[in-house]
């Protein structure tokens, strides 16, 4: 759907590897999220500010890939692109490289959007997806 990538650098600390110094998989899925959350930054949406108007994203489906093994101290990149824009929910299409391009890890990630305190799907609303349409 959207020809925009947004990138996002991200250092592999000891704390994310198992006892070999490779990554334990279920860290890619706070990469994945970090990169989500920097990409809503750099189009000017604050998450504590939605939090504050009971707005808030969920993730509700998650398909991952693990192709590669990533490393104690490697620098990767995370990328993320919206492939749905739906009313009420958005689906990326993310991927962890490391230094080399190498494809580490993909992932197809379905994010709801939620009236937080009702804990119940509401409509994305419009300056949101006004904002990722013009940044896309």
């Amino acid at each position: 759907m959207s020809d925009t990538i947004f990138s996002f650098p991200v250092r592999v600390y000891y704390e994310d590897t198992d006892a070999g110094g490779i990554v334990y998989y279920a860290n890619y899925l706070k990469f994945f999220e970090r990169a989500r959350t920097e990409w809503l930054r750099a189009l000017g949406v604050e998450q504590d500010l939605l939090l504050s108007q009971n707005v808030a994203f969920v993730v509700t489906q998650v398909l991952m890939d693990n192709k590669k093994p990533a490393r104690f101290n490697e620098l990767l990149t995370v990328t993320s692109q919206i492939s749905t824009l739906k009313r009420a929910s958005m689906v990326f299409t993310q991927q962890i490289f490391n230094s080399a391009n190498e494809l580490v890890c993909s992932a197809s990630i379905t994010v709801a959007c939620i009236a937080l305190q009702e804990m119940k799907a509401r409509v994305i609303p419009a300056q949101i997806t006004e904002v990722i349409k013009r940044g896309r």
